[in-house]
């Protein structure tokens, strides 16, 4: 009782003391405890990656091929430690025949996609910046057509990683996150999305999976990170001083633009079986011995084409990616023109919805949908565009809409969630 008492004392006379260290094993403990369960769930999806790994498969069957493209430098250089802790012991444990490619410096992986073999399976292991990166590689090549069947997965390591939303369930937990979106690769269940073709006068072209900005939220945007030390009012201090510029900012340009396409139907992913060697022989001799018949020349309906003249705070072209409907008519892109009468005060407070979904359009903007535009921009225009969040010199040019051209693996729950809202 007296040693009690003499504790309560000391404690009672260090109080300063006593509600540091208190603090500090409160945060230890909860450090340690979610240690834990991060641990608990590696294991559980080791284990279920264990049983695709445990399938029997002929001897005539050759393993899996998966190649992955690992950005080192995403989310701040913490991406390969990400990696190897949480995603490589699953794919791994699956079975499948993985070859790892480290990129280092910005562009390699475009240039790697370039001698890229036949593999079954790409992988991207990185955020927004890497998956750009690597479909547009990927669509460069000459043999793109084919290359463009195979499936992709995407591990999100990246600091914006916006695909993601679209693919896999929302989880606050990281490791969770990439965990889970490693088992879907597992599972194999796709949908197909769209991309945007980008070209310039005198550049290779470029392709993405969310979209394009031009205009001053996105170069507010961009400087958030220099206000580091004011925490989370960092973005509405960016925008702020970002309205000292000359006010309003006004960005002028041409557009041109044709209307969405009807969606053709899609094509089965299983060919159809080769029929017999006789049914073959009768098909080319009938084709010989038939006469030849003059083929009518299909009039071309010409194009029609609209344009206009804008003035915007800021230009969006966005795919339909976000929003995804598997069983849509047509196909467009949504092209957002935000007016440029917007208020300073307003500025601020759009801007830090903008950094949660750049490409939401506010009430009162010009809303188009278009499966072609050609952006002209005036002789000596400064800045930049945002493609994918990654940045590029602004410069005329034509964004071509490329429907499903990519199948992209995703969330068996995700899919569900898809064709049930569809069907509602």
């Amino acid at each position: 009782m007296a040693a009690a008492t003499k504790v309560l004392a000391t404690l009672r006379t260090h109080w300063k003391k006593t509600t540091f260290g208190v603090c500090l094993l409160s945060w230890g403990g909860n450090w340690l405890y979610g240690k834990h369960c991060d641990n608990l769930l590696r294991r559980a999806a080791c284990q279920e990656a264990e049983v695709f790994g445990n399938q029997l498969i002929p001897s005539s069957m050759p393993l899996k091929k998966a190649t992955v493209f690992l950005n080192l430098a995403a989310c701040k250089g913490k991406a390969r430690n990400l990696f190897e802790t949480n995603a490589a012991p699953i794919l791994h444990l699956s079975g499948l025949d993985v070859t790892v490619v480290k990129t280092d410096y910005e562009g390699q992986a475009k240039k790697l996609l370039e001698l890229m073999e036949n593999t079954d399976l790409i992988i991207i292991a990185g955020g927004d910046g890497t998956v750009q990166e690597v479909i547009t590689g990927l669509l460069r090549r000459a043999d793109e057509a084919a290359f463009s069947k195979i499936p992709i997965g995407f591990i999100p390591l990246g600091k914006t990683c916006t695909l993601s939303h679209t693919l896999y369930p929302e989880s606050t937990n990281q490791v969770e996150h990439i965990t889970n979106a490693t088992l879907a690769i597992l599972k194999g269940e796709t949908i197909p999305l769209d991309v945007l073709q980008i070209k310039g006068e005198k550049e290779q072209p470029v392709f993405a999976v969310t979209g394009l900005r031009w205009g001053s939220y996105r170069d507010a945007g961009v400087k958030a990170s220099k206000y580091w030390y004011l925490g989370p009012l960092k973005t509405k201090a960016a925008h702020f001083f970002s309205t000292f510029k000359e006010w309003p900012q006004k960005h002028q340009a041409a557009l041109m633009y044709l209307g969405p396409t009807e969606r053709p139907p899609e094509e089965p992913e299983e060919k159809p079986s080769r029929p017999p060697l006789y049914v073959r022989l009768y098909r080319r001799l009938r084709l010989y011995w038939s006469s030849p018949s003059k083929e009518i020349p299909q009039e071309v309906a010409p194009e029609d084409w609209e344009e206009l003249k804008l003035s915007t705070v800021e230009l969006s072209i966005a795919t339909r990616n976000r929003q995804l409907d598997l069983t849509r008519t047509e196909d467009f892109m949504d092209i957002c023109i935000e007016a440029d009468t917007v208020s300073k005060g307003q500025f601020v407070s759009r801007g830090s919805q903008k950094m949660r979904d750049p490409h939401t359009c506010p009430e009162g903007s010009q809303c188009i949908q278009a499966s072609r535009c050609i952006l002209q921009l005036p002789e000596g225009t400064e800045g930049s565009f945002g493609i994918d969040n990654e940045e590029y010199e602004a410069m005329p040019v034509e964004v071509k809409l490329l429907p499903r051209k990519l199948r992209f693996i995703c969330d068996p729950r995700m899919r569900e969630q898809m064709l049930h809202a569809t069907v509602q």
